[in-house]
């Protein structure tokens, strides 16, 4: 079954691409593929570009609706502007505000001239409508690295940085080819400021001030501060330490970041280039000078980019590494200069980028034109270029919205409230009894400071710390450490296939000619024998990019796998002038191995319309050596080619064969030829003009083998209830075999294809992607993300588009790829997994050194017990906080509190070694088929705080209130010995050492509360230290069990043992053995309700099951709410039927028929 589709939007940096798509989807009943293939369409919804800030606004009016507003605060030559972050990837998602300054810049001064005709060559840019006349002054501000210039006319601010790309091949040719006078170049300095991508290194100073204004550092040196004051040294002192360490290895890693993000782009400012100035001829200069429009000479010599640039005569060969992951050298083909209406980037509209050289990629190859050197004019300079952007990435991330960390800092606040409500509880007591003011404050403030642990941010980040080690013992390194607790909440991985689930090459597997080719039916290469000499030998040997470089063949693996099958070998000869005249490239000649069987010398390649994956082909003219006439190669995916070629060239059995091979999941590339007179003009060569009535060879049957480890991994994540889609550009059937074969799809299941595609002639266009509104609840984009396992022939920028409409239904998204192209779907993932070290995957958060997908399951587990891990400690320190607080109150309220060494043994020796260890217990080694909670602000956590504050209170004013009823309690304290069991001590027994009753610490009532305080936070660090599902058995953690152990054995040591020492430095008063086991029952009682609380009740799963069935509770997720929908749609999905739209939304067609049969 399948439908059509059609989808186009404005991609990144302005191009727009149609083309077919292919969906497919699977579930408990329905198995399902999704596939794409437009040009620059994105799958779902219509993204702003990531090329940052578009701001646009009138001056005095509202602001344009697509653009952040602007407000403007004064009309001073230093006016200030409030910038609204209004849904761009680059902003704030929470809508801050930033205030910046707008400069002006007074051209006729800086220039030092009287007068001046805007000396810019090109007259409607914006940097002409920027100049305010007849002043000739330029205002700008700087967002986010980026440079934006007041346009006078139209009363906005315009990006500026980059050519327009509202200009024509024409024009860029006309305006800029001979370059820019000394004096544009001049302006335009000044203007778009220098071509530089300067990363400052941070001040440690900066850093270290910038991260102890953290508000909760803030509060906590306000406590420390007190706590010294009233002479708890120790614990101050301890903490102090552990906050210095903390800040410290913090600030640390930012500089660490820092210098190293300065060092990756310190050397892109300062390179030598070749520049052609208007009227002068060429010079070299320093690349921070070059400016938009200026021409770059490109000679022989390797080069690093210092600017994006559009490609004008020659030809260049570019590893593009740093962009795609992948160092495969790419040919750059020059843009053509005929004279149209149509802006460059729509005319280049299957890939303008062929004709772009990008900043960062390092051209390893350069081919003269017949007039010269290879020539390139500057399309963008700065951070406005693609490296630009890479690194404007690393420096504004996506900001981390987990709910995790919001509800971390509403969770303190309640604590805060908590703690003023002690503030005014002390302050009551204190009054009523009429102390001194200065006791009063003082014991207050002490009192609120004890609800919020001190030690929260250091133990959140201990948590976080532990599990990246873990990850970097198997290999998997991570520069966004925040995001491994996400990755405990991941539901939904996206894999690209070549390369991650399959290995990263290909093996030839059998050729299958057409019959008309005059080649054997079929040729296996398992025999090791070339492929015999004919059209389809002709076409493996020049149809491809490759080139020598250090004497080696390099280029796409496919290309260098196909170009060996035919044991040819690329010999580089010199061209005669008149061969240059005939000739746009300089590409080496073919010549076979055994000269015998073939019947030409050699084939040379005259030019290349190189590969796009938007258009799925490429193609080359070639001419065979000693013969004047032409012929043109195409290669590409089967379905795209055979719509080129001539109808009785195509076997009348094509689809049933390329089906026969792609459901075997082998990799099928077509080709074709197509004969060329001898009098074909090759300097003014039309794509689409020969690109048509082509000949079909046949078919390159290629085997792309699964990985050893995908089966395991994905059945794996299966059993976890973990969803996995693919995303790939390759056919939709080969894709969906590699589903089946690595069991993403079940081979029970019904798979249900969706085809988009574009409108052609007057016919509408079949399924019309366009962005997805609220309202909108029909919306069938719906619901094949939600039912999608395989999404093919999907380019770059629809990988991250799909991603993040995965993101809009609630999923937490993992992404797995090699780099190659989906360093896009990487950054926006909730956790992309880069299998590729190439800069290009410098802003993925996650990078594993083995290139297996073993990684996945490895980051989830540790994720899991990360987010475990942080609830736990967050739990415990809260639970301490609570249950000491309820403690000193009970004091406070006969104006007593426990001594320092008591708060020491509770803080320092149980609570601070606790965090510090708690953690250390490592991930479970399967994966539950359950989540582990996602949100502080639970039922069960809250319960589970509320539970145990409650049973704390309970037994504490129980034990404080009984104890005074015992007959041996007295309000005379004393250290000599212990009260009889029946009547308290005599005031002859030791009365020089005893005290009167206003004695701040000792009281029979402290004594035994320490005891039920100080075991209570050993027992919830144990209560709370569960091991399975997320995490490993208690006990595996050596170091924690021991801990406590050693904890609890020196507590119930320090209140058994009858030492006078003991007791006198603890502050500790000595009581009745059998109230001692009273109190020890109390704990034991304290041990069980705690246990039963968190283990039988609040962390069973059937309770809390049934007690949602009662409550009828629904979970809010978006793509639950859909599911729920589905299933009570029996039509669904609509097979055998056509809906169709009205007007201009198109329509669906969910299915079609290939005879009897469907699909």
């Amino acid at each position: 079954m399948s439908a059509s589709s059609v989808g186009s939007y404005p991609g990144p940096r302005g191009q727009r691409g149609r083309g077919p798509r292919k969906v497919a989807w699977a579930s408990k009943r329905w198995s399902s593929s999704v596939g794409s293939a437009s040009s620059y369409g994105h799958l779902l919804s219509i993204t702003p570009s990531n090329s940052g800030y578009a701001p646009s606004v009138p001056e005095r009016e509202p602001c344009q609706p697509h653009l952040p507003p602007f407000c403007i605060l004064g009309c001073s030559n230093l006016a200030q502007f409030i910038l609204h972050a209004h849904d761009h990837t680059s902003q704030d998602e929470f809508q801050r505000y930033f205030k910046k300054k707008v400069t002006w810049i007074d051209l006729l001064t800086v220039l030092g001239i009287n007068k001046l005709d805007v000396p810019v060559a090109d007259k409607d840019s914006v940097i002409s409508k920027a100049i305010m006349k007849p002043d000739f002054k330029v205002r700008y501000i700087q967002v986010q690295k980026i440079r934006y210039v007041w346009d006078f006319s139209s009363k906005q601010f315009h990006r500026v940085g980059s050519l327009e790309d509202s200009n024509t091949c024409y024009e860029i040719h006309q305006k800029f080819g001979a370059g820019l006078t000394r004096r544009e170049q001049e302006l335009r300095r000044l203007v778009c400021g220098p071509n530089s991508i300067s990363v400052e290194i941070r001040p440690v100073w900066k850093l270290l001030f910038k991260e102890i204004l953290n508000p909760f550092y803030v509060f906590q040196a306000f406590t420390l501060t007190l706590w010294l004051t009233q002479g708890y040294i120790e614990y101050s002192v301890a903490i102090i330490i552990l906050s210095i360490i903390s800040v410290g290895l913090t600030v640390y890693d930012l500089r660490q970041q820092s210098v190293k993000l300065h060092h990756l782009v310190e050397k892109h400012n300062r390179i030598i280039v070749t520049v052609l100035r208007k009227h002068e001829g060429s010079c070299k200069m320093e690349s921070r000078y070059l400016v938009p429009g200026d021409v770059l000479v490109l000679e022989g010599q390797k080069l690093s980019l210092p600017c994006d640039a559009v490609l004008l005569d020659g030809s260049c060969v570019v590893n593009e590494g740093m962009l795609t992951g992948e160092s495969v050298p790419v040919t750059k083909t020059p843009l053509p200069s005929m004279d149209n209406s149509m802006p460059w980037k729509t005319h280049s509209v299957e890939d303008y980028r062929r004709h772009v050289l990008f900043c960062g990629t390092e051209v390893v190859q350069t081919k003269r034109a017949n007039q010269g050197p290879a020539r390139a004019v500057v399309l963008q300079t700065g951070f406005d270029t693609a490296k630009g952007d890479l690194v404007r990435s690393i420096l504004y991330p996506k900001p981390l919205n987990f709910k995790l960390y919001r509800d971390v800092f509403k969770f303190i606040v309640c604590l805060a409230l908590i703690g003023v409500l002690g503030l005014i509880y002390a302050t009551c007591v204190y009054v009523i009894r009429e102390q001194p003011v200065a006791d009063t404050v003082a014991m207050a403030l002490l009192l609120l400071t004890v609800a919020v642990p001190p030690a929260i941010p250091a133990a959140l980040t201990t948590c976080i710390v532990y599990a990246q080690k873990r990850l970097k013992k198997k290999k998997i390194f991570c520069i966004s450490p925040q995001r491994i607790n996400i990755c405990g909440q991941i539901n939904l991985v996206c894999f690209d296939k070549t390369g991650t689930l399959t290995e990263d090459g290909l093996d030839l597997w059998g050729v299958t000619p057409c019959q008309s080719s005059r080649s054997p039916n079929f040729h296996s290469f398992s025999s090791g024998r070339p492929v015999p000499f004919g059209p389809i030998c002709k076409a493996m040997a020049t149809c491809h990019s490759l080139m020598v470089l250090d004497g080696k063949i390099q280029g796409d693996p496919l290309d260098v796998k196909m170009f060996e099958g035919t044991k040819w070998e690329i010999v580089e000869k010199e061209e005669t002038p008149s061969e240059q005249s005939k000739s746009t490239t300089s590409d080496p000649c073919m010549e076979g191995y055994e000269p015998a069987e073939a019947t030409v010398e050699g084939i040379k390649i005259l030019h290349q319309f190189p590969f796009s994956s938007s258009i799925q082909r490429m193609s080359v003219i070639t001419q065979e050596l000693g013969k004047t006439s032409y012929d043109l190669y195409t290669k590409g995916a089967p379905e795209v080619v055979a719509g080129f070629c001539k109808a009785n060239t195509i076997p009348p059995n094509f689809q049933k064969g390329l089906k026969f091979y792609t459901s075997q999941g082998f990799r099928v590339i077509a080709l074709a030829q197509k004969a060329l007179s001898e009098d074909t003009d090759l300097q003014s060569l039309e794509r689409e003009d020969l690109e048509c009535n082509l000949t079909f060879l046949g078919l390159l049957v290629m085997e792309n083998r699964l990985k050893t480890e995908t089966r395991v991994v994905l059945e794996e994540l299966i059993a976890a209830r973990i969803r996995i889609v693919m995303v790939t550009g390759d056919n939709l059937l080969t894709a969906v075999t590699v589903a089946k074969n690595s069991g993403m799809i079940s081979s029970s299941s019904k798979v249900i294809l969706v085809e988009a595609s574009a409108p052609k002639g007057p016919s509408s266009a079949t399924v019309t992607w366009r962005l997805m509104e609220k309202t909108h609840l029909d919306s069938p984009e719906v619901r094949i993300l939600l039912n999608g396992t395989v999404f093919a022939r999907m380019t770059p920028g629809q990988k991250s588009t799909l991603v993040e409409e995965f993101q809009k239904l609630d999923y937490y998204v993992g992404m797995c790829g090699d780099g190659a192209n989906d360093c896009g779907a990487l950054k926006v993932a909730h956790a992309g997994i880069s299998l590729s070290e190439q800069e290009a995957s410098v802003a993925s958060p996650f990078t594993s050194q083995i290139a297996t997908i073993q990684c996945v399951p490895e980051l989830i587990r540790e994720g899991r017990a990360s987010l475990v891990a942080s609830f736990a400690v967050f739990k415990y320190l809260t639970l301490y906080g609570m249950i000491q607080f309820i403690g000193t109150s009970l004091l406070y309220w006969q104006l007593q509190f426990f001594s320092n060494y008591q708060y020491f043994m509770q803080d320092i020796c149980i609570t601070l070694l606790v965090c510090l260890t708690m953690s250390l217990t490592h991930a479970y080694p399967r994966l539950a088929p359950f989540r582990p909670p996602g949100k502080l602000i639970s039922p069960p956590l809250l319960l589970s705080v509320v539970l145990q504050v409650c049973l704390a209170f309970l037994v504490q004013t129980f034990a404080f209130l009984i104890v005074k009823l015992q007959p041996w309690y007295s309000e005379l304290r004393s250290h000599s010995g212990c009260p009889p069991g029946d009547k308290p001590l005599s005031p002859g027994n030791g009365t020089a050492n005893a005290t009167v009753a206003t004695d701040r610490v000792l009281s029979y009532e402290g004594s035994t509360l320490w005891p039920l305080v100080t075991v209570h936070c050993i027992i919830v660090a144990f209560v709370f230290s569960k091991g399975k599902p997320f995490r490993k058995p208690v006990y595996t953690n050596y170091i924690f069990c021991c801990l406590l152990c050693l904890q609890l054995g020196v507590s119930l040591f320090l209140f058994f043992a009858d030492f006078d020492v003991v007791y006198k430095w603890m502050g500790l008063l000595c009581t009745p053995m059998l109230w001692r086991v009273y109190v020890l029952l109390m704990l034991l009682l304290i041990f069980v309700v705690s246990f039963w609380l968190e283990d039988v009740f609040l962390q069973n799963r059937r309770v809390w099951a049934t007690i949602k069935a009662w409550c009828r509770y629904r979970s809010s997720s978006q793509y639950r709410k859909w599911q729920r929908r589905l299933e009570r749609e029996a039509s669904w999905p609509p097979v055998n039927q056509r809906e169709f739209a009205h007007g201009s939304k198109g329509y669906l067609n969910l299915s079609y028929h290939h005879g009897d049969k469907e699909v």
